[in-house]
């Protein structure tokens, strides 16, 4: 349901009919809504949360819980907008612990250690979030290339005094990769966290 109609198509009523029983029975087990949607929000994480890391570089853990959260926001854009919230505080946190515990294995001190932690997660989490904005944007069928394609020529249209950048990579964003930019993105970042030991 959330994934067919965001958070507006939940609703206790709706599930009833889906599950065929009477909301009495949701009520068991959430209180409300918010619970609800930390509930599917951990469900859907618990995976990328679970894997284990055991085996890999720090850099190469920060990575696989990177692409997984990325990705399942992808799958799942209403995720992006529960992860920014308190309510899903638990998801968010469990996230942080993963990506803190890889930053402290990478040797960066611990007065570094909150920012470099904060800066990966932010990262993942307003990149994931803004991707899937992007999407739930577009009316249902429009293709990614198109979208693209048009934002592309109306970047390379752009007044070439006021935009000399973003008009000499116009054709970047036509043909780009959105997961290979986020790992980029991933990188970069993890070359400042180095520079930091």
């Amino acid at each position: 349901m959330l994934d067919g109609d965001g958070e507006s198509g939940l609703s206790f009523r709706a599930l009833a009919g889906r599950l065929k029983t009477g909301p009495g029975a949701i009520y068991w087990h959430v209180a409300n809504k918010s619970e609800l949607l930390v509930a599917a929000t951990d469900a859907v994480l618990a995976d990328v949360l679970a894997a284990d890391a055991s085996g890999e570089t720090p850099q190469d853990a920060i990575r696989t819980v990177a692409l997984g959260v990325f990705d399942a926001i992808d799958a799942h854009p209403w995720i992006g907008a529960q992860l920014s919230r308190l309510a899903s505080q638990s998801a968010t946190l469990q996230i942080f612990e993963r990506i803190g515990r890889q930053v402290q294995a990478l040797g960066v001190p611990g007065a570094a250690q909150f920012d470099s932690a904060s800066a990966l997660l932010n990262y993942i989490l307003g990149v994931g979030g803004q991707n899937a904005a992007n999407a739930r944007a577009q009316e249902p069928g429009t293709s990614r290339a198109d979208v693209l394609g048009a934002e592309s020529a109306l970047w390379s249209r752009l007044d070439p005094d006021q935009y000399p950048f973003i008009r000499g990579i116009a054709g970047q964003l036509r043909d780009h990769d959105d997961r290979a930019q986020f790992l980029a993105g991933i990188d970069l970042i993890l070359a400042g966290i180095a520079a930091l030991r």
